[in-house]
Formats: structure tokens, sequence, C-alpha cells
């Protein structure tokens, strides 16, 4: 059983401190829709299935990006999404969301994520790896 919509958006929110569900919804589509561009194979779908149908749909229905992005090119990437975002701040937006994900997934599934993606994606997910 998945968690509900509502439960996952307050997850964020409370995460994230943020002062409203509106500004959270936002935060989790741009940060889950980024992150699907690059994920590939069973391990997308797999996170997705633990998602909201709302938000894993999100993850599903990303077109692959051309290339992966490094942890500090993804953080700008979704400064670009969220008005009046600093790479600070989008990076609280990022573990807000991340780090709810990662609290869903099975510590397996996690890692082969990680491994998959860029090196500092682990930061990201607030998941960091040993050296």
């Amino acid at each position: 059983m998945t968690i509900s919509w509502e439960d996952f958006r307050a997850r964020v929110v409370e995460r994230g401190e943020y002062r409203g569900e509106a500004e959270a919804d936002h935060a989790t589509r741009v940060v889950l829709g980024l992150l699907g561009e690059h994920l590939v194979g069973a391990d997308r779908g797999e996170i997705a299935d633990a998602l909201p149908p709302t938000y894993g749909s999100l993850l599903r229905d990303a077109r692959p990006a051309a290339e992966p992005l490094t942890a500090e090119r993804f953080v700008l990437g979704v400064v670009g999404w969220i008005d009046g975002a600093t790479p600070a701040t989008v990076q609280w937006d990022i573990g807000a969301v991340l780090s709810t994900v990662a609290d869903l997934v099975p510590g397996e599934l996690l890692d082969r994520v990680i491994e998959q993606l860029p090196e500092g994606y682990d930061l990201l997910f607030g998941h960091p790896t040993s050296v």
C-alpha cells in the first residue's frame, strides 16, 4: 500500500517548513519531475509505485534527459522552476521531497537509485554514502 497524496504532502510541508500546502506541492512536482528525467529502468517504476499516484506519475511520465545532471546542476535546474528560489532554498526543497521519498522506499532500492545518479545525489536524498 502506498502513502496517500495528502500524507506525502503533509510530510513534505513539515520537513520543508512550508507556509502552505500549495508551496510544498509545487516543490514536490518540480523535484520529482526533474528526478524522473534522470532515473531509468525498473528502479524508476519501483520508486513511482511507492509514491501516491499523482506524484508517481511524474516519475513515470518524465522524458529521459539527454545527459545526466550533476547534483549541482540538478539544484540549479530546480531553481529555474521555483519563483524567488536560490540554490540554498532549493536544496532545502529538494531535501524535503527526496528525504520523504527515501523514507518510503526499501533501502536497497534507494541504494540502486543513488548508484545510477551522478555523485552528490546521496546528499540530496539525505543518505550520504561513505567515501
